[in-house]
């Protein structure tokens, strides 16, 4: 192990352990200033968070884009102060903090006994949501991308396993079929679905230029039957909201090739809803866009 991957694993042990013993406003204070100097220094990923919120934002914003690159600094790292918090809070503070709308939609499909693909770009506190749905409906299933170092990634696997997560290491040669026979057995797959990792997903146009995202949510649906229910997730000063939208009407005619492109752009039409209402809380500090990705694609 590499002595910076030793300083980042070591980082993390003191968050999951000291942080989450702090009161809860020294926490908020202490990664309130991480934030403002994180956003003071430019780093590459504040200005590639810049650049993101460029695209998203409407015209009459564009004068506003710095504040809310800013306000979008702090928000990102008040999930890190709650990602190290959770795992110390109650089940009844989880699902007291979570506010949620279209609860609705979901309590109908469990009552069916059917699973639902959730998707969900990177925004708000998408582990407090998560937690919420696992205490709410007896657990679910998601898939987690495989960090370095590994001391790292084990944390995160136990963090979230503690949440009562049930989790699948992107790049696991069954995880396709595990999700499907969870999803059968009429389990809730959670998905953050805006951010091709493969690098071979789906082209789709996002907020008026090429992007791709993962085929995963489009083709666990057509193998399963299972509904595809987008949810955003946002932060306010109440605590972290979620909104749950109807399933997505998905298409019944054309090849398998065609439908998965077809529903992997209505995915990203329901992101740029959820984005363009909260472009603040969305945490995308990597290039997403094709002509951003350049030759590495």
């Amino acid at each position: 192990m590499s002595v910076r991957d030793a300083i980042t694993e070591a980082g993390f042990g003191v968050g999951w352990t000291a942080i989450k013993a702090m009161p809860d406003p020294a926490a908020r204070r202490m990664f309130d200033a991480i934030a403002e100097r994180t956003y003071s220094r430019q780093g590459q990923g504040v200005r590639q968070l810049r650049a993101n919120l460029s695209r998203v934002i409407d015209d009459e914003q564009l004068p506003m884009l710095d504040d809310i690159t800013r306000d979008a600094v702090h928000r990102y790292m008040r999930y890190w102060c709650e990602t190290f918090r959770l795992p110390a809070w109650s089940r009844t503070e989880v699902v007291d903090r979570f506010l949620v709308e279209g609860r609705e939609i979901l309590d109908n499909l469990q009552s069916e006994g059917r699973g639902a693909i959730i998707v969900s770009p990177h925004m708000g506190n998408w582990d407090h949501a998560a937690a919420w749905a696992a205490i709410t409906y007896g657990g679910l299933d998601t898939v987690v991308e495989r960090l370095k170092p590994e001391g790292l990634y084990e944390k995160f696997l136990a963090y979230r396993r503690g949440l009562g997560m049930d989790v699948h290491p992107l790049g696991d040669p069954d995880i396709v079929r595990d999700l499907a026979r969870s999803l059968q057995r009429g389990r809730l797959v959670c998905l953050l679905a805006d951010r091709d990792l493969s690098h071979a997903g789906v082209p789709v146009d996002f907020f008026g230029d090429l992007a791709t995202m993962p085929a995963g949510p489009a083709m666990l649906s057509l193998m399963t039957g299972a509904p595809i229910v987008p949810v955003v997730v946002w932060h306010s000063e109440l605590g972290t909201h979620g909104r749950i939208e109807e399933p997505l009407d998905l298409p019944s005619e054309g090849s398998r090739r065609d439908r998965v492109q077809a529903i992997t752009q209505m995915i990203a039409h329901a992101f740029e809803r959820s984005i363009g209402a909260h472009p603040a809380d969305w945490h995308m500090m990597q290039p997403l866009w094709s002509a951003d990705l350049g030759p590495r694609r």
